[in-house]
């Protein structure tokens, strides 16, 4: 069975998908990747579908589930390299890839989860502790 290489950049894990998707590949990626998101406590994931011509309804639910598990793990998905022809069959097969946000390159890609990521540190506390006051 083929290993899909996750390989870290900075704070961004980069899953690039060289190899058909079997069954049992797409499994092991998918523990494979959560267990990288927790060793290294990365907050971004970058799957990058460049390499592949063909995308089925069975890679549309990987790349979902995937993402699934690493939003669970606190960290972003964005799916790169996306082929017009694949947009296509995606949208034709009613897939809409919930979760998962996508970027016409790596570089893109970095860039989307950089934002994410500054405009999570900008946002206030959902429930700020409030100041002490003093009683007259």
């Amino acid at each position: 069975m083929e290993r899909v290489p996750i390989l870290k950049i900075g704070e961004i894990l980069l899953v690039s998908i060289q190899v058909d998707m079997s069954d049992q590949t797409a499994v092991a990626l998918q523990e494979d990747l959560a267990e990288r998101i927790v060793a290294t406590g990365c907050h971004g994931v970058i799957i990058d579908i460049t390499a592949l011509d063909i995308v089925d309804s069975f890679v549309g639910r990987m790349l979902s589930t995937i993402a699934s598990i690493s939003r669970v793990l606190d960290a972003e998905t964005v799916v790169v390299g996306m082929r017009p022809a694949v947009a296509i069959t995606l949208v034709e097969l009613g897939l809409s890839l919930n979760g998962i946000r996508t970027a016409l390159n790596v570089e893109r890609g970095m860039e989307l989860i950089a934002m994410d990521r500054a405009d999570d540190h900008d946002e206030p506390d959902d429930d700020p502790v409030p100041e002490p006051t003093a009683s007259p």
